[in-house]
């Protein structure tokens, strides 16, 4: 006579909350998912607002200022240093960035332009125009026009941001369901063996 399928209580229990909580983690993706949507599209319009924006004083004020347009006041150049960019045209090179004190004190950095040469441009300061594009934790303004005789660098686009939280929340419901399925056929293959 066939045993029924004994279930263990405690493994049964564990592998429930197991499953329950990478839905959960799933289910927070997707909306980390649309959250990411919805700030990529805020940065997308901010780059035709209008009126230009005040350079930002904070990390509440990056956030809110990214990819607008504003104009800086270089009065004492600071210090440069060329890091990898792309130029408006695509080609990879050099970021020419000057570290500059403004009127106020605060200190800002100024992506002048781009050319395949690292050295450091001849440029003494003044006023500047541009976007705010992340760098790191900072921001820093990306010259339009380019400054120093440099060529013109790419603008800062949100695209290149990434929104995997998608992929991520696929994975996620897919560890669960594997979860699921693993169990079931170790239930199964423990049920045999006790037949045997």
């Amino acid at each position: 006579m066939r045993q029924p399928l004994k279930i263990p209580v405690l493994p049964t229990i564990f592998v429930l909350i197991a499953v329950a909580i990478m839905i959960a983690l799933g289910v927070w993706q997707l909306q980390r998912s649309e959250w990411k949507a919805a700030l990529l599209n805020r940065y997308a319009a901010a780059q035709t607002l209008p009126q230009d924006a005040a350079w930002p004083r904070n990390a509440q004020e990056q956030e809110e200022r990214l990819y607008r347009h504003t104009s800086l006041a270089c009065v004492r150049v600071l210090g440069f240093e060329a890091i990898a960019g792309r130029s408006a045209r695509g080609e990879s090179g050099w970021a020419h960035v000057a570290r500059c004190q403004l009127p106020n004190g605060a200190k800002a950095p100024i992506a002048l332009g781009w050319s395949r040469d690292p050295a450091s441009p001849e440029w003494t300061g003044g006023t500047v125009g541009g976007f705010i594009a992340p760098a790191g934790e900072e921001v820093r303004l990306v010259a339009e026009p380019a400054q120093a005789g440099l060529e013109q660098l790419a603008r800062p686009d949100p695209a290149d941001l990434p929104n995997n939280h998608m992929s991520y929340a696929v994975q996620w419901f897919l560890f669960a369901v594997t979860a699921l399925v693993i169990y079931a056929i170790a239930l199964v293959q423990k049920a045999r063996k006790g037949q045997a």
